[in-house]
């Protein structure tokens, strides 16, 4: 998933005809919103459908082996019994149901139908741009959990934290949404508000927060020397610009005293895939695994490093926590796997999946997100499933960041000298 939507990526090569590929969850932001996903045959609409009073295509496209009769008898029945009439007017919302109630069914928080206003507004944020409040937000245990907090966002400065549970959006209990529902809560105009009641990791009282909507500006990357030789690079974000941005660090560093790196890769929602496996080839030989995606049909494709490996040299340590997903897992792992690199930190978000966004045909059919692929490591480990466990864990507390602390950069600078 998510879940951040550029209009104008430098996408993945894709595996098929007509399908794009980012590698990230649902990201509230303004102009950038990466979703993490292969688009099929996408197209937007901007039609308003008129209530349906009938069904019609009973048995067109019924399955062989299942008996759909069940189906129409419910429906006959509420129809029959049901004691407010009025909702069941427009029968296009109980298929609607229907269709969410059979997709969500195979228990996978990424898989999810739109019906046409939730796929309108989802097309919006992928072609368009948007306020926000800076925040990229999954599913985790059924629920709306923060994952990362984009630096200097509305969120951030307010103290919103990777693992913060969003109970309610503006007084409306968020606990049955979907990542989709609740952006589309979530994001507005610039200038106009947004209360979201947040529950803290290991806290029980939950607090509320009204945030201002702001156009977020995204830094892909910094960089500083820290202790006279080691360079300290922060990755905020796998985007369209940090192909360029980091080639450019990389010859700073390279010109600089510094003789080795930490990289940082905490509350990096990940972003393009291209991305990932060309920034790992500056560390890495030519043609080592960087990730392998497996698919339904038990086909793999792993994706090798290319022909670069100006920064091999230099001995490094990675730090990470929970907010770090997608992409900069696929970094972190490749590093170790291929490496042996040392990660500091908290295991990892864990979104290890690729969807696809398919088009049902019509404006009023909605669309299908589907995850047709997952991640592993070049060692073979599930993202999606476990996660980047670190090699040192330091956990970074209340208190920690109350006093401006960072003990998890004081163990990756203490294993750098």
């Amino acid at each position: 998933m998510d879940y951040n939507i550029v209009p104008e990526q430098n996408w993945q090569k894709p595996r098929t005809p007509k399908i794009l590929s980012v590698v990230l969850v649902l990201l509230i932001l303004v102009g950038t919103f990466y979703s993490g996903m292969r688009y099929a045959n996408y197209r937007n609409t901007n039609a308003v459908l008129p209530p349906a009073t009938e069904i019609t295509n009973r048995d067109g496209g019924q399955p062989i082996t299942v008996d759909f009769s069940l189906f129409w008898n419910v429906l006959a029945k509420l129809e029959d019994h049901y004691v407010d009439q009025s909702k069941l007017i427009d029968k296009r919302k109980l298929v609607y149901g229907a269709i969410k109630g059979m997709v969500s069914a195979v228990g996978d928080p990424y898989t999810v139908y739109m019906e046409p206003e939730e796929s309108k507004k989802f097309s919006e944020q992928i072609n368009g741009s948007f306020s926000g409040v800076g925040i990229e937000i999954g599913l985790r245990n059924q629920l709306i959990t923060v994952i990362s907090p984009i630096k200097g966002s509305p969120a951030e400065k307010a103290g919103i934290i990777a693992g913060d549970i969003i109970t309610k959006v503006n007084d409306k209990d968020a606990t049955n949404f979907t990542v989709e529902q609740a952006v589309s809560l979530i994001r507005g105009k610039r200038g106009t508000t947004v209360k979201l009641t947040l529950q803290h990791p290991g806290a029980k009282a939950e607090k509320d927060y009204t945030l201002t909507r702001d156009d977020i500006k995204i830094p892909s990357i910094e960089w500083k020397l820290i202790d006279d030789h080691i360079a300290y690079i922060q990755l905020y974000i796998f985007n369209k610009n940090i192909d360029d941005d980091f080639t450019s660090v990389a010859k700073a560093v390279l010109a600089s005293k510094a003789d080795r790196i930490i990289l940082d890769l905490r509350n990096n929602p990940g972003g393009l895939l291209d991305s990932a496996v060309n920034i790992a080839s500056w560390f890495l030989e030519p043609n080592q695994t960087v990730v392998s995606e497996r698919f339904s049909d038990s086909q793999e494709t792993a994706l090798k490093s290319t022909n670069n490996a100006k920064l091999k040299r230099y001995p490094i340590v990675v730090i990470i926590n929970k907010g770090s997903a997608s992409a900069s897992e696929i970094l972190a792992g490749a590093l170790r796997d291929n490496r042996g690199v040392k990660i500091i930190g908290e295991t990892s978000y864990g979104k290890g999946s690729v969807q696809e966004v398919v088009d049902l045909g019509s404006a009023q059919n909605g669309t299908l997100k589907v995850t047709i692929a997952k991640w592993f490591t070049p060692s073979g480990i599930s993202i999606s499933d476990n996660g980047i466990k670190p090699d040192i864990e330091v956990k970074l507390t209340d208190t920690d960041i109350e006093k401006s602390l960072d003990p998890q950069l004081d163990k990756a600078k203490e294993l750098s000298k």
